[in-house]
């Protein structure tokens, strides 16, 4: 039965030569994801927090940076990033490329916690200028990024955010979408950031995103990740509405379900630095449409660790994340 349920012999696969040790559960099982899972993911950021710039450098010679989002995701989320990796943008030459990067995405992430979460209306005009301060300074060093090595995505997808708070014009936020896609047409955070301009709160239609997630999943290969924007298509949709079970359909369930067949849960998916964020992401949609069948499969993938996103959009995801593991 359970090897029916959770795969051969009910086991989850063993730990990569490269995943951190699991640290002390919480009381209720759970335990919050550090550093990707990754040992070589904790060095870099442990040389990021230091601001060794030469020690940042060596602890990502194992990474893409220019397409290993959450990778940089690690980076641009690190307070103090922004003390240091402008001397490194001015003095390194050779790795000017890779500063920039980094220091343009962390000025997006450091913009918006300048702006914070508040509804627009409650944002004071000192934040708004701040925010949009930051927000200049990503784009310029963004742009310089993506000119110096034209095969990156990672600058192209930063610059749609970063867009999307300028309220950059339609033409310029598709023309980065395309040019984003055209060197990575399956790269799933891109996807995911044009779910989010396609939502209502940023001036997109009902049913666009829905319907631009759908295309993306059936040109997706099985096993690959880019299976998760359905379950972020699924999980706005949720954001957007005012019913709290608006996504407990029959339809959405076996949407879910299918997605996750094909995507996570496919036996060709690899699960790189990173593979439980999207987990996190599967298990919130599949929680919230009460598909607890295979919510269950991915919890028990889990095995307890939990990302911040994207239960973040409740007010307590910790506990969220918790009550939603217990039932499943």
């Amino acid at each position: 039965m359970f090897g029916k349920l959770f795969g051969r012999d009910g086991e989850r696969p063993a730990a990569g030569p490269h995943a951190l040790p699991v640290p002390r559960r919480q009381k209720n099982g759970m335990y919050t994801l550090r550093a990707l899972g990754d040992v070589r993911v904790l060095a870099l950021v442990e040389a990021a927090d230091a601001g060794e710039w030469e020690s940042v450098k060596a602890a990502l010679e194992p990474f893409d940076l220019g397409r290993e989002h959450q990778v940089l995701n690690e980076l641009e989320e690190l307070d103090g990033v922004q003390d240091w990796i402008g001397r490194a943008v001015e003095e390194d030459k050779e790795h000017r490329a890779t500063a920039l990067l980094i220091s343009g995405a962390r000025h997006i992430n450091w913009g918006w916690e300048a702006r914070t979460a508040a509804r627009a209306v409650n944002v004071t005009q000192e934040q708004w200028r701040v925010f949009h301060e930051r927000l200049h300074i990503a784009e310029e060093q963004l742009l310089e990024a993506a000119e110096l090595r034209p095969n990156w995505v990672a600058p192209w997808r930063r610059l749609l955010t970063s867009g999307r708070g300028m309220s950059l014009g339609t033409d310029v936020k598709e023309a980065r979408r395309d040019a984003a896609l055209r060197r990575a047409p399956l790269d799933l955070e891109t996807h995911v950031e044009w779910v989010s301009q396609l939502q209502p709160r940023w001036g997109g239609e009902p049913g666009q995103a829905m319907v631009f997630a759908r295309d993306a999943l059936a040109r997706a290969p099985q096993g690959d990740r880019l299976g998760c924007v359905i379950a972020m298509a699924h999980i706005e949709d949720w954001v957007e509405s005012d019913q709290e079970g608006c996504l407990r359909t029959p339809e959405i369930q076996a949407e879910l379900r299918n997605a996750a067949d094909h995507s996570i849960l496919h036996p060709a998916y690899v699960r790189r630095p990173g593979w439980h964020h999207d987990f996190n992401v599967f298990a919130m949609a599949l929680s919230l449409a009460g598909e607890r069948h295979t919510a269950a499969r991915v919890f028990h993938a889990l095995d307890g660790a939990y990302t911040s996103w994207p239960w973040a959009y409740f007010e307590e995801p910790e506990k969220q994340f918790a009550r939603h593991h217990r039932r499943a």
